[in-house]
């Protein structure tokens, strides 16, 4: 905070005038008025400083004017006190806080320096520019006190010079942090109106400002005022109060909300999600206009897969917890569907069969809401089933968060006869529950009988196919298995054939070289016998045996039982 501004250049001479009026007690001969105060002075004394006093005397019609009317003066009766004391040179200090007001009261009364040297309009001038519009808080300090003295501050750019010096420090201190935190500079903004608030942000962003620069100041702001809205809830929440909208309160509340939704950048990405859920909820509960909801609600279903089922709670609630508005979370979803049906990677025609991951996943964040408001006894079975028919079937790979919330409304609402029981089930389908929760509805004796059948049903045929499903598994395997056998035994059956192949060949080379010809006329043999024939040759004690020393090798008997001869089976 700058040191308040003290007039150390009063010359001596209006000091001593003032004093030797007091001191001399001279009657005052002039009352001036500024609405229910009364200020006796001097004529002489006021005129000296003020052009316009000088005027209002000599055009009054009386012939000694005693009375001069100032109720018009910016800053009222406190800031004419102290322009009275500047004219009798009674020391008193400036601060930010009145230098707008006392700057514009001196140009009100015309004390210039072209009427007096070293006169009010310059005193004030040098502390705006060398004290309150050297820092970030002294400038909207400056600029929150310009607020009551509209429009003479801006006609003298006061308002503007703060705007530019405000908007020029917060822009800098959002690059380069001098101090923590670091957005500390936003709530410096909340102290200003909306409309001088609404000001600072074009112009940051006339200067380039970061989107979410932009944003911490927005948020900052629209919280300060929702705690408002908080606090006068409280205090006046009853029924009346609530929704009657007709105090000054209410509708001053109502206009900066609009007027904040206004100044939102339009990223989608700039803003939480929770505070765009809490100020739509604001803006519903105070009845904004439809533009505003609007805005609030496309942004959200723009950025639905981000939003959680508390997310969406929050907007359906009032602040004591009772149920009040269901049709924007409806709306929200409507137009996240339509969002996603305009992806160029789902057609209309095939968009019933196909969805997004974001669809699946909003589709989840919609059944746990439905399964965290299904127990409000305002909630009606055309509410909840608008709500969870908002969502694509195909959207759902099972039904089993659905059934969920189904089931909690019906625990919630146990004097719904059959029929209405029916309608609320209708939005879930039965043959779509995983196994756990067809077992769970089988035993739920909240669920219509209808559905409970249905349940039983699909669980049997599932039970049904899961049979056959693992059959036709057990055939697979055990084909795989046969194909490596044959795969194998072909192999080996090749490797056989080479091997007695090659055996042939030695045969043929062993007879020719002991001089016996090989004679193909002979009578036709068979493999095997032809195979223990060779094994015979081949015998290295076939010539030791004495009786089997003249046995000619062609004369082998074919007739020996096959147990007895040599083979290969």
């Amino acid at each position: 905070m700058p040191k308040p501004f003290k007039h150390n250049n009063i010359s001596l001479a209006m000091e001593r005038a003032g004093q030797w009026v007091f001191s001399q007690g001279i009657p005052t001969d002039v009352v001036v008025e500024v609405g229910e105060f009364s200020f006796a002075l001097h004529k002489f004394m006021l005129v000296a400083k003020s052009n316009h006093i000088r005027e209002l005397i000599l055009e009054s019609k009386e012939f000694d004017c005693t009375r001069i009317d100032l109720s018009g003066i910016p800053g009222g009766a406190e800031t004419f006190e102290r322009v009275a004391n500047f004219c009798y040179g009674v020391n008193f200090e400036i601060t930010v806080h009145n230098v707008a007001a006392l700057r514009c009261a001196a140009e009100y009364l015309e004390m210039t320096d072209s009427y007096c040297k070293n006169n009010f309009a310059g005193r004030t001038e040098d502390f705006l520019s060398q004290v309150a519009l050297t820092s970030l808080s002294g400038a909207l300090a400056v600029l929150k006190s310009c607020e009551e003295l509209l429009p003479m501050a801006e006609d003298l750019k006061i308002v503007q010079r703060c705007v530019e010096i405000a908007s020029a420090e917060v822009c800098f201190e959002a690059n380069f942090p001098s101090r923590s935190p670091q957005n500390w500079w936003a709530e410096e903004l909340t102290i200003l109106g909306i409309t001088f608030f609404a000001k600072i942000i074009a112009s940051m962003t006339w200067r380039g400002a970061k989107v979410f620069t932009l944003a911490s100041a927005i948020i900052a702001y629209a919280e300060r005022s929702q705690c408002d809205v908080v606090n006068d809830y409280s205090r006046n929440s009853t029924e009346s109060s609530l929704y009657s909208g007709k105090s000054d309160a209410k509708t001053r509340q109502r206009e900066l909300i609009e007027s904040i939704v206004a100044l939102l950048p339009s990223e989608k990405s700039a803003f939480p999600i929770r505070f765009l859920c809490s100020l739509l909820r604001t803006a519903i509960f105070l009845r904004a206009d439809n533009s505003c909801k609007f805005e609030l609600e496309n942004r959200i279903s723009m950025i639905l897969e981000h939003v959680t089922a508390d997310d969406l709670v929050v907007l359906s609630f009032t602040y004591d917890g009772e149920l009040f508005d269901l049709e924007s979370v409806r709306t929200i979803i409507s137009g996240f569907v339509e969002k996603e049906k305009t992806i160029e990677v789902f057609s209309a025609d095939d968009f019933g069969e196909l969805c997004s991951r974001a669809m699946r996943g909003v589709a989840k964040t919609v059944d746990a809401y439905l399964g965290k408001v299904a127990n409000s006894d305002e909630l009606s079975i055309t509410k909840f089933n608008g709500i969870a028919n908002s969502v694509p079937k195909s959207a759902r790979k099972v039904d089993d968060h659905l059934y969920r919330a189904v089931d909690i409304y019906l625990k919630a609402h146990p004097y719904l006869d059959e029929i209405k029981r029916v309608k609320v089930c209708s939005v879930m389908d039965p043959l779509r529950l995983s196994h756990q929760a067809r077992v769970h509805a089988s035993q739920n004796n909240r669920l219509p009988v209808q559905i409970v059948l249905h349940a039983l049903h699909c669980d049997q045929l599932k039970l049904t196919r899961g049979v056959y499903d693992d059959n036709m598994l057990m055939d697979a395997r055990t084909a795989r298995n046969y194909l490596q056998i044959d795969v194998s035994l072909i192999k080996e059956n090749e490797a056989l054939r080479t091997e007695l192949l090659k055996m042939r060949m030695c045969m043929r080379d062993v007879q020719r070289s002991q001089g016996t010809p090989y004679r193909s006329s002979v009578k036709k043999h068979t493999f095997l016998s032809s195979l223990s024939k060779t094994f015979g040759n081949l015998n290295p004690f076939k010539h030791i045996r004495k009786d089997s020393s003249n046995i000619d090798d062609e004369m082998v008997d074919l007739t020996t039982p096959r147990r007895e001869r040599f083979s290969i089976s």
